[in-house]
């Protein structure tokens, strides 16, 4: 799966997509989720974006994925786990809808994202190891 694929499933809720429906208690800001500007390369916006989400509200798990996310795309592993990790301590569950329109809860997002950044998949293509037959 490439990073970007990840990226954008898990994307969360927007304002734009609330037909969808989440079970989220206060729908984020337009834009706070990053989702757009992350799926686009743009880490650097991202996280300032994703910074200030997380400042106001630091136990939104759908904000601290896509923080993790952003951080493992700029190579800064500790603070991806650290986000990632956060997200599957909070408190609070929520129900995320994902780019490919399934629905799925923030610890199980938290959970496969640690995975994939145990086994490097954030990393950039040209940078992952491959396997030979």
């Amino acid at each position: 799966m490439s990073v970007t694929l990840f990226a954008l499933a898990l994307m969360a809720f927007t304002p734009q997509a609330a037909g969808t429906g989440t079970a989220m208690a206060s729908p984020p800001q337009a834009g706070e989720l990053a989702a757009q500007t992350l799926a686009a390369g743009r880490e650097d916006e991202a996280l300032a974006v994703l910074q200030r989400a997380s400042a106001a509200d630091p136990h939104d798990p759908a904000v601290l994925i896509n923080l993790g996310i952003a951080y493992a795309h700029k190579g800064e592993d500790a603070k991806a786990r650290a986000a990632f990790e956060a997200a599957l301590a909070c408190r609070e569950v929520v129900e995320l809808d994902t780019a490919d329109g399934s629905t799925t809860d923030s610890r199980r997002l938290a959970r496969k994202a640690l995975r994939m950044l145990e086994r490097g998949e954030f990393r950039p293509r040209s940078e992952q190891l491959t396997y030979r037959d």
